[in-house]
């Protein structure tokens, strides 16, 4: 599953980021394998996506969601 796959209220645990040309930015914001996510909501129209990582929130798109394969917990 990726994370463009959760839902609001899931808490998943981050698995891999896959290859893209944003995978070092994402690792950099704390995206990292083992590090757990809590998805807080979605947009109205559902892009971009609320999460909750570490202590702060991040608003992300969905295309670069699905590079993030996660695993719920």
């Amino acid at each position: 599953m990726t994370l463009k796959d959760t839902t609001a209220g899931m808490t998943v645990r981050i698995d891999e980021v896959k290859e893209s040309p944003l995978k070092q930015r994402l690792m950099t914001m704390g995206l990292i394998p083992g590090t757990k996510v809590e998805i807080l909501n979605s947009a109205p129209m559902g892009d971009p996506i609320a999460i909750r990582l570490r202590s702060y929130n991040l608003a992300m798109r969905k295309d670069d969601a699905a590079h993030i394969q996660v695993t719920a917990i």
